[in-house]
């Protein structure tokens, strides 16, 4: 049975050919020439505007079992005109790690993801950033974690009102087994912006603020998103278990849809409860709960 690499390297071959057919002499300019049998550039070209030899080249477009460094496949991408899809493709077929460039925090939502999010009410929907920066909020998510104590502290990020809001207005339980897992998620996505000030920042700020945040921080432990089943009180309806899911969102680099599902019928009946009475729990209404975000986002924008 051929391997992954010889199913590779005949998708990689075709895949650059494609790709030097569509650039034109002109498009890197470079004289048309003569007897030219295709408008696209010729191998012994992109090898020369690439700064490779011919004969490599030429190998790597017969999807000969070569090795590329990351620099020759940036130099080629460049040479082809290469999008960022298109650059990362390159690099699995040529079986290169990719490390794609630091992207902006997205810092709003549009009018569809407000929309679906708050389609799934009742179940409690929100947006985050990989920093755990709340970018939206449906009325459910509101009813579970949009505590007076909270909305005082000004910040919308998880992370941040977890780790510095009172222990009794923390909505969290068992937060010596939660808050550590989120702290090693933090720092998953962290490696991608080390260096970069608004994340150093956050760091040193929240660090400041808490030290138990600060010693969680100095563990150095790594962990990435996925579904667990977490314990939230409320102190309207006791305490409610609940299933996180993640959804990435196209088109918003590092922002995810987290909705959380009720794990049992009695949870199921509090979310309930929580959603009747919605309107005389909280004296924060959605548009108060949406400018509180928006003008956080104003006041510190993404790097």
């Amino acid at each position: 049975m051929p391997t992954t690499a010889h199913r590779r390297r005949p998708e990689l071959a075709a895949f650059l050919r494609s790709r030097r057919a569509r650039v034109t002499p002109a498009d890197v300019g470079m004289p048309p020439g003569l007897r030219r049998r295709t408008p696209g550039l010729r191998r012994e070209e992109v090898a020369q505007l690439s700064g490779v030899g011919v004969t490599w080249y030429t190998w790597l477009e017969q999807g000969r079992p070569i090795n590329a460094s990351p620099q020759v496949l940036d130099a080629v991408a460049r040479t082809l005109r290469l999008d960022t899809p298109e650059r990362e493709h390159l690099y699995r077929l040529a079986e290169v790690p990719y490390a794609a460039a630091p992207e902006r925090l997205s810092r709003s939502v549009g009018a569809e993801v407000q929309g679906i999010i708050d389609a799934l009410d009742p179940l409690p929907a929100v947006v985050y950033t990989s920093r755990y920066d709340v970018l939206a909020t449906n009325p459910a998510y509101r009813d579970l974690f949009l505590v007076p104590e909270t909305v005082r502290i000004g910040v919308p990020n998880v992370l941040w009102t977890l780790f510095t809001v009172s222990e009794e207005a923390c909505p969290v339980v068992h937060r010596e087994r939660e808050l550590p897992v989120m702290v090693a998620t933090l720092r998953s996505s962290y490696g991608r912006h080390v260096g970069e000030p608004a994340w150093e920042e956050f760091i040193r700020a929240l660090s400041g603020a808490s030290a138990y945040f600060a010693r969680l921080w100095e563990s150095g432990a790594v962990a990435r998103p996925g579904p667990r089943v977490k314990t939230f009180r409320h102190e309207a309806v006791g305490e409610l278990r609940m299933t996180s899911q993640s959804l990435s969102i196209d088109g918003m680099p590092e922002s995810r849809i987290v909705v959380y599902t009720p794990e049992d019928e009695r949870t199921r009946e509090q979310v309930a409860l929580l959603r009747r009475r919605r309107q005389r729990l909280w004296p924060v209404s959605d548009d108060e709960a949406a400018e509180i975000i928006h003008e956080w986002n104003t006041k510190n924008p993404a790097p």
